[in-house]
């Protein structure tokens, strides 16, 4: 017979292709989980997970069975929902993905108001996610809502737009241009760039590449850093320089500034994310509260 903690300890694994990180999720040594799987694969009779040394993969029919491992985790949370709705209490857990440094204007607003008007809600936040790993993260379950660059790729998530900053330089402090009130982008065209990895699916990554290629040139990559507050502190050493968008005006390092673009501006578009199939009466009142901290803005 199939036990509550085999289906907990595959979702895991399914969401995290991970062993290790999918141990830490569930607090437990790799050693238990690994056998944890085996005995339901025994149980089913058939593999679910392809491993090897450097990568885990769903099966085919490990595929086929994580939406029913996850149903029932969702039958039990909306379960548990269900009994507390009825003293009109809203309760429950929703996962957040962020970035990180760029969301420092939107995350605090929306937590607040959520931990202000519904004290029973538990939010779990996870950093560090880039726009494409949080799509994959939702649409596997893996997140409820997550903070992400606009537009995304075709996918069943659906997307608002909920801020719009202009791209400008993040310059170290003695660089020639540092006390210019504005450049051109063209003019940074010789230095070396810092940026999100491609392999990342950084929004920001894409439309800083694009706003260079507008320019005339292509950037010189010297570094590659996911955290996005990490790569100001790396233009702060004089590592090279960096396209943020302006909110980090506010959090830059002492040893580094931020100097706005002359010309038309090139935006990044700011976004919350979720899959519309999820059944979460909680996750939907976070969303209502968002629509009114986070409104869209104007186009």
């Amino acid at each position: 017979m199939l036990e509550i903690r085999w289906l907990e300890a595959f979702i895991a694994v399914a969401e995290e292709l991970h062993f290790g990180r999918a141990a830490a999720r569930l607090r437990l040594a790799q050693s238990p989980l690994s056998q944890t799987i085996r005995r339901l694969e025994k149980e089913l009779g058939t593999r679910l997970f392809d491993r090897s040394t450097r990568s885990v993969a769903l099966t085919p029919a490990g595929h086929a069975f994580l939406p029913y491992a996850r149903r029932v985790f969702e039958e039990l949370e909306l379960g548990r929902q269900a009994t507390r709705a009825t003293d009109g209490v809203v309760y429950g857990t929703v996962s957040i993905g962020f970035s990180g440094a760029l969301n420092h204007l939107t995350l605090p607003p929306l937590t607040r108001a959520v931990h202000q008007r519904f004290p029973d809600v538990t939010l779990s936040l996870t950093g560090g996610v880039m726009t494409h790993d949080s799509i994959g993260r939702l649409e596997r379950g893996g997140l409820d809502i997550a903070f992400v660059g606009l537009p995304i790729d075709p996918s069943p998530v659906r997307t608002r737009l909920i801020g719009r900053e202009p791209l400008g330089a993040a310059l170290p402090i003695d660089h020639p241009l540092a006390g210019e009130a504005a450049i051109d982008l063209a003019d940074l065209a010789d230095d070396g760039f810092i940026t999100t990895p491609v392999a990342a699916g950084s929004a920001l990554q894409q439309v800083a590449m694009q706003a260079c290629v507008a320019a005339g040139f292509r950037p010189r990559i010297v570094q590659e850093i996911t955290d996005p507050y990490m790569i100001l502190t790396l233009v702060s050493t004089g590592v090279g320089v960096a396209l943020m968008s302006s909110e980090v005006a506010q959090i830059m390092p002492s040893a580094a500034v931020f100097v706005p673009l002359h010309g038309e501006p090139t935006y990044m578009d700011h976004g919350l994310a979720w899959l519309e199939e999820n059944p979460s009466p909680v996750m939907r009142a976070v969303l209502d509260i968002a629509e009114e901290v986070l409104p869209t803005p104007p186009t």
